[in-house]
């Protein structure tokens, strides 16, 4: 084996190893708070040395950052995954993928939506970035581009507000099926786009359906 092998096979370890903390730290902050959990505690639980989580993340913060980001692309992906549909079924998939990932991974979309340890700023860029990811999402699904002029993004932003919401007030108290969500969601957002056509006429919104 050449240097350059054992480099690139050293590299994949490494990116095993950080990717399988990661999941750790997933579990870890499911269940209890980020303040609730010291890097002794995260190591002891996780069955490894602290120093290897030093190592990989610098700090506690710099883990959780890790995990969040990492809880980030997966609510994108599930929510972006439907590309290949019409405009109309694409919203109903990236709505639905969005509720189903809030559902099946609530203490990581809390995380993501209200910050996890209070005011931070890295943490409000990461969902601030969602957010941007997800205007696009609706706007491309609804427009065909995820280019919209200021009128159309604000109107969509403060949905998408709406839906942070409600998607929070849902898993903290599921009295309701997934499915009535998604539809009221949709609905709303049925009424947000026909509000943009009137201040944007550039952006007609789709055909309502039967």
């Amino acid at each position: 084996m050449n240097l350059s092998e054992q480099r690139a096979r050293g590299t994949d370890r490494s990116v095993a190893r950080r990717t399988e903390l990661i999941a750790i730290g997933r579990k870890l902050f499911a269940d209890t708070s980020y303040d609730a959990l010291s890097m002794d505690d995260i190591a002891r639980q996780a069955g490894v040395a602290k120093g290897l989580i030093y190592y990989y993340f610098k700090s506690k913060r710099g883990y959780y950052l890790a995990i969040i980001e990492d809880s980030v692309g997966d609510l994108v992906d599930r929510a972006s995954s439907s590309v290949e549909l019409d405009p109309v079924e694409r919203v109903h998939r990236t709505v639905d993928g969005y509720l189903r990932y809030a559902e099946c991974h609530q203490a990581a979309y809390r995380a993501i939506i209200t910050g996890g340890v209070g005011f931070d700023a890295e943490v409000q860029a990461i969902r601030d970035g969602v957010r941007e990811v997800m205007i696009e999402t609706i706007a491309r699904g609804a427009y065909g581009t995820p280019r919209v002029p200021p009128v159309a993004r604000l109107a969509l932003l403060g949905w998408l507000c709406g839906v942070e919401g409600a998607t929070l007030d849902w898993i903290g108290r599921p009295d309701l099926e997934r499915d009535t969500v998604r539809e009221l969601l949709v609905r709303l957002l049925g009424e947000t786009l026909r509000v943009i056509e009137e201040f944007a006429p550039s952006c007609p919104a789709p055909p309502r359906t039967p």
